[in-house]
């Protein structure tokens, strides 16, 4: 941008600001001192505006009315946006009255007679219109009822640092107030260019199933040397395949069952493999793989839970209902490997017969998991992992689920309508009296385990299984695991305990000895495939001190990491919506990945997305692998890739400075092939390196 337009584009601003700061602190010293607020002459003022406004004017408008009337009538103080952040955006339209502003901020004001207009930016029916058009777009939207018409003028985010602009973010505009006055910014956004990169449906994130390129490949004449000799292995050697992210684990593992399944299938068939994965994104993304490679079927491939719940109907004949809102402390203990140490120890002596259905299972372990000193030992036993507050919480929760279910205790009353609200469900839902007669998921490795280790599981055997993410399987499953694998075991291992994002892995070595695969081959890839060498070196930074001794190389340098800070979410949002929906117009071929911190901020994220053509809310790994924008969170996308990716709400709140943490972002950060664009609203997160 030019000199003349910076300093006209700067001038304009800074004049809105300045009008909108001197309207807010005039309506907060009336509104202090009470002066002017009994006038009706200003609520006259306001009636007049409304009488001829758009009706898209008319909710920032009564709402105002609404506060002045209360305010006349009680003399108390109503909420005005602060002086000092007043607002987040700026957007100017042009309709039939003319050319008028809109503020976009945290709470709304009107002064007609300053040509005043703030309102939520989440909320407010000419927000939208601020987040679906450009400058110089035409829009049509219906507002309140009434189609509105007009010209986007300036559509601008703004950052204003107490009373001061100091940034200026808009439409083929980046600006930022220096110690030597205003200058261009960096760009916002990703670079173009990546669109292709990574997995496709029929390949292995080489870009195959791209525009212009081979609809598939050879992908086993691309192997390095370190992942050829893996897939080379012989069958009847477990083999344990240690990688970073993009290392090439998962095409390994799955290029080793292609190649035991075609070479020897009497021996390895194909209805007798199987792999598991720990989520169900992982999984489609793997059933994908497979297909190209001669193994298909849906049957090969599972997640954890699904294996669980499946080989506990077939073992139990049925498993009770299984609970939705179990305390998440519960949970990491029921994995952990000091509970599966204490119960080894404690259940030595527990009868045959008590171990053949759930129930009785779960009675027999009642009295264990409702023992303080019991569970005492466990959480010492875990060197910190586990709180103390585990002991009361899984106390709590076990007492509650050997309790009789509501339906038991509702069963006299015979008026379905007395048992149900007003949408249909049951009076008990969303309490803490739905845990009544429940198990939890996590409870099914450990029933289980019992079973196989005291009567045994009569399952057909597995000829081959692959363990993708083995970091996140528990001694628990993998000791079921191997009372299924035939004798001698052959198995594949593929990990990096870099990305352990549980708190059930117990290393290596126990992991092994557990599955029975004791004495595997190892292979350790140190080439890093899918990330360039910006993305890898500051994933090795998050790590910290739980980095590899071994730096990753990466195959490739790849564009830099973009990394953007703003005052708060609302600057984020706005800021990445815009940037995104640019992305994806340019690059229709691209898949692009935002990926929240958890599960509310991934709908947080959706929202200011969802009218962008296809943009995907994943939150259960129902991943399609097709170009486009998923919307997800960092606990569904283990083992996953894409062109590019989005981490929305980095911050010291999201990700705080704990080894938990610092894994977590590892994985988000470590799922592009192409760019990564880190947005820090907020405190910045201590785990991030300064930039």
């Amino acid at each position: 941008m030019d000199a003349l337009m910076t300093d006209a584009v700067v001038a304009e601003e800074e004049a809105l600001l300045t009008r909108v700061r001197a309207a807010l602190q005039r309506a907060e010293h009336a509104r202090a001192t009470h002066d002017g607020l009994r006038d009706a002459g200003e609520l006259r003022a306001l009636r007049e505006e409304a009488q001829t406004s758009a009706e898209d004017d008319l909710p920032a408008l009564l709402h105002e009315m609404t506060v002045r009337q209360r305010l006349r009538e009680r003399q108390e103080p109503g909420a005005l946006p602060d002086p000092d952040h007043p607002y987040v955006a700026h957007l100017r339209v042009e309709d039939e009255r003319g050319v008028r502003d809109y503020v976009l901020g945290h709470a709304s004001y009107v002064d007609p007679r300053s040509d005043v207009r703030v309102v939520d930016w989440r909320t407010a029916p000419i927000a939208q219109v601020f987040y679906r058009y450009r400058e110089g777009d035409e829009y049509e939207e219906e507002i309140a009822g009434r189609l509105v018409t007009g010209t986007v003028i300036a559509r601008r985010v703004v950052v204003i640092e107490r009373g001061v602009l100091t940034r200026i973010l808009g439409d083929g505009i980046a600006l930022s107030r220096g110690e030597d006055g205003w200058q261009d910014d960096h760009a916002i956004g990703l670079a173009g260019g990546g669109a292709g990169v990574a997995a496709r449906r029929g390949s292995l994130g080489i870009g195959v199933g791209a525009e212009g390129r081979a609809a598939r490949a050879d992908v086993t004449a691309l192997l390095d040397a370190e992942q050829h000799a893996a897939i080379a292995a012989p069958p009847s050697k477990p083999l344990l395949v240690i990688g970073s992210a993009g290392s090439g684990k998962t095409t390994v593992a799955l290029h080793r069952l292609a190649r035991i399944t075609a070479r020897e299938p009497s021996r390895y068939p194909v209805d007798r493999v199987r792999v598991i994965v720990p989520e169900e994104g992982l999984a489609r993304l793997s059933r994908r793989l497979l297909e190209p490679l001669g193994v298909q079927g849906a049957q090969q491939v599972s997640t954890l839970d699904h294996w669980a719940l499946t080989l506990a109907k077939e073992t139990f004949g049925g498993v009770p209902r299984i609970g939705q809102d179990t305390p998440a402390i519960v949970l990491r203990l029921k994995r952990h490997p000091a509970l599966f140490d204490a119960l080894r120890a404690r259940c030595a002596s527990l009868a045959p017969e008590r171990t053949r259905n759930v129930r009785k299972l779960q009675r027999a372990l009642a009295p264990i998991l409702t023992d303080y000193e019991f569970l005492g030992r466990v959480v010492e036993a875990s060197k910190g992992d586990l709180p103390k507050s585990a002991i009361e919480e899984t106390v709590r929760h076990t007492m509650r689920q050997l309790s009789d279910s509501p339906e038991k205790e509702l069963a006299s009353i015979t008026d379905t309508a007395a048992k149900t609200t007003i949408d249909g469900r049951q009076v008990w839902e969303d309490t803490p009296e739905a845990t009544a007669g429940s198990i939890d998921l996590e409870d099914l490795p450990i029933f289980l385990w019992l079973r196989a280790w005291r009567g045994g599981i009569g399952s057909a055997r597995i000829a081959h299984l692959v363990l993708d993410e083995a970091e996140d399987f528990s001694l628990f499953e993998l000791s079921v695991l191997r009372a299924l694998v035939q004798q001698p075991p052959s198995v594949t291992l593929a990990g990096d305990d870099a990305q352990q994002t549980g708190t059930g892995f117990a290393g290596w070595a126990r992991s092994l000895d557990a599955l029975g695969a004791k004495g595997a081959s190892e292979v350790k890839l140190s080439i890093s495939y899918r990330c360039p060498r910006p993305v890898a070196e500051l994933a090795r930074a998050v790590l910290g001190v739980q980095a590899p001794d071994d730096a990753v190389r990466a195959a490739r340098e790849g564009v830099p990491v973009v990394r953007d800070a703003f005052p708060d979410d609302a600057h984020a949002q706005l800021v990445m919506a815009s940037a995104v929906r640019d992305l994806a117009e340019r690059e229709p071929r691209a898949s692009i990945a935002i990926i929240a911190s958890d599960e509310e901020a991934a709908r947080l994220a959706h929202d200011a997305l969802s009218d962008t053509p296809r943009v995907r809310l994943v939150l259960e790994g129902d991943f399609t692998f097709e170009p486009g924008i998923d919307v997800t969170h960092v606990d569904a996308v283990k083992g996953l890739e894409f062109d590019y990716v989005v981490l929305p709400d980095v911050s010291a709140r999201t990700y705080p400075d704990d080894r938990e943490s610092r894994r977590r972002l590892h994985v988000a950060v470590t799922r592009t092939t192409y760019q990564l664009w880190i947005i820090e609203p907020g405190a910045r997160s201590p785990i991030l390196p300064s930039s």
